[in-house]
């Protein structure tokens, strides 16, 4: 915890509990000096000072002070103090991913709670979790695509993003798996100069895409490596439907008056996975999907990022150091 005071930046202030140590030593001080001067005046009586000659009250006094002083900037620089604002250059080295989350309406069957959305977001948060110097951006896709949060090194920016996410943001009920890879490789065509573009699809699989093999022979083309994550259950679910208060009124029901049933499409994933250089993966209820694709993704090249520049002040606790340890030699001294 940091605070300013007196026109200085304190970055331990936690520490300062133990200030009550020089209120101990003081009383200590001042009650030895006490004692001092009452035991000599009881053993020499009105002779004191001539008996007492080497005895200085001047030089007993300033020996108490550069014990306070001493042990009063020993504490000071428990505080950390800081000043003088530096910056420094960190060169960063990583990979560029992009996360493709499907939010067509079948995302929303609960074959794996709480529901398929929800389920998918918790596995993209444990991802960013284990990665490390990576640039991760969100791509959101059902009927169409878009980028929702560009590349970025800010996790913490991506999940305010990610947390923003629901099957409102965009109105088709569909899902087109080609939408979300176009949308990838012109977000990477806006950083040509890389080796590795990475993306990782959440999706249930149903696809209505018009021009997947097109995209597909693309991405190939483009060195593009689409890691597919299943997320449901080949027994499926049906698709819940929610008034605008969020209450479950019904299922979503087809021209028959049907209820549909919305399952996981292994098949497209898998041979999309396949085609494009990456892994297929189905959601497990355990960590082990997360900690395969991170090995997977580890597996690529690092390739340098944009530097990054810290502004942070000099830690100046050295200097009170220097005065406890001045104080404590001329204490010793006199």
């Amino acid at each position: 915890m940091k605070t300013t005071l007196f026109g200085i930046t304190w970055g331990a202030v936690e520490h300062s509990v133990w200030f009550f140590l020089l209120f101990i030593a003081s009383g200590l001080l001042i009650y030895r000096f006490i004692r001092t001067r009452t035991v000599i005046r009881l053993l020499a009586g009105p002779w004191a000072a001539r008996l007492f000659k080497h005895v200085s009250v001047y030089k007993n006094i300033i020996k108490m002070v550069l014990i306070f002083i001493s042990i009063l900037f020993l504490l000071l620089a428990l505080l950390r103090p800081q000043w003088n604002k530096k910056e420094e250059v960190v060169a960063q080295e990583g990979r560029d991913l992009f996360i493709a989350l499907d939010i067509s309406r079948s995302m929303l069957a609960t074959d794996v709670k709480p529901d398929r959305l929800t389920y998918a977001k918790q596995k993209i948060k444990q991802l960013l979790q284990r990665l490390d110097a990576e640039r991760v951006g969100l791509i959101l896709f059902s009927g169409s695509a878009f980028v929702q949060c560009p590349l970025t090194a800010d996790f913490s920016a991506f999940n305010l993003y990610l947390d923003q996410v629901d099957v409102e943001t965009i109105s088709s009920g569909s899902t087109a798996i080609d939408q979300a890879l176009r949308e990838a490789l012109r977000a990477f065509n806006r950083v040509p100069e890389r080796k590795n573009k990475l993306l990782v699809l959440f999706t249930d699989g149903e696809d209505f895409s018009s021009n997947l093999s097109s995209f597909k022979q693309e991405a190939q083309k483009e060195n593009l490596r689409v890691f597919t994550i299943g997320v449901g259950t080949p027994e499926g679910a049906p698709i819940p439907l929610y008034d605008a208060s969020g209450k479950i009124i019904g299922h979503q029901q087809d021209e028959k008056g049907g209820i549909v049933i919305t399952r996981l499409n292994e098949g497209i994933l898998r041979a999309l996975a396949q085609d494009a250089g990456g892994v297929y993966m189905r959601v497990a209820q355990d960590d082990t999907d997360i900690r395969t694709l991170v090995q997977q993704v580890r597996g690529f090249e690092k390739e340098k990022l944009e530097d990054k520049t810290f502004s942070q002040l000099e830690e100046q606790y050295p200097y009170f150091l220097l005065v406890s340890f001045i104080s404590l030699i001329l204490e010793w001294l006199l």
